[in-house]
């Protein structure tokens, strides 16, 4: 977070009340102490999830600790950490905050992921921290990337570089929420490529891409394999919220 705005936080928290995003209970902070502790007994990694993809993994799925879908058809990404499930009690908070605009929900969703992740986290090695983009299109419609005004609030180990210019997207008028898991890897195919500015840069990079919502998988995989084609050595997934129910293949 940027000095100035840590200053400005800080003088508001004083100065005017909170609601938690949650409970909407006014209080100091943007969650508060009942759904932090609640928040931390339901967390999804508080369940034996697949190592790749973050999904929970079934009864026969424990000893590999990855799903039978990564362990046929494994993803360019190494990795995904998820902070809860979609259906979860942050799902409402961050419809208001893509939807409604309300950015002081970005506050209170990163407060839960830095209260919740950083501790398993800050031994994970990486050299850039990247938002999944917008396209210019729904980047100026929207008029903010939801990813990135959560990234760029984590906390994370200060030698992983913060940028959301060196991912980029094309715009694409179809929308993919209620698309099938064929159909989604379809659409996604040469949707991201990196910024020319700073072509090269990746090689032998390790690199964390955050994204709000992880559904069926697709955006991230297709992200992966662009920066692995681009000299990437290990990519990690950071999700806010991992959609569970099955993603239909046909």
């Amino acid at each position: 977070m940027r000095p100035i705005e840590n200053i400005f936080q800080a003088i508001f928290s004083h100065l005017l009340p909170s609601a938690c995003i949650v409970c909407g209970a006014f209080q100091r902070h943007t969650l508060c102490l009942d759904c932090s502790i609640q928040l931390e007994s339901d967390q999804l990694s508080n369940y034996e999830c697949c190592h790749q993809c973050g999904l929970t993994l079934e009864a026969g799925e424990l000893t590999e600790k990855r799903c039978r879908e990564c362990i046929t058809n494994p993803p360019y990404f190494d990795e995904t950490h998820c902070l809860d499930r979609y259906e979860g009690r942050l799902q409402s908070a961050l419809h208001l905050l893509k939807y409604q605009r309300r950015l002081a929900c970005a506050h209170g969703l990163v407060s839960a992921w830095n209260q919740l992740m950083t501790h398993s986290l800050k031994n994970l090695q990486a050299d850039y921290l990247l938002p999944v983009p917008l396209s210019p299109e729904k980047l100026c419609s929207r008029g903010f990337n939801q990813s990135w005004e959560l990234a760029r609030r984590i906390d994370c180990d200060k030698h992983i570089h913060k940028n959301p210019h060196i991912l980029k997207r094309h715009h694409h008028t179809q929308h993919q929420a209620k698309e099938n898991r064929a159909n989604r890897q379809i659409a996604i195919q040469d949707m991201f490529y990196i910024n020319p500015q700073f072509q090269g840069q990746l090689e032998s990079s390790r690199v964390i891409v955050f994204d709000d919502v992880m559904t069926s998988g697709a955006t991230l995989n297709e992200i992966a394999r662009v920066l692995k084609d681009n000299g990437a050595s290990h990519v990690t997934n950071w999700v806010l919220l991992r959609t569970l129910y099955p993603v239909l293949s046909s």
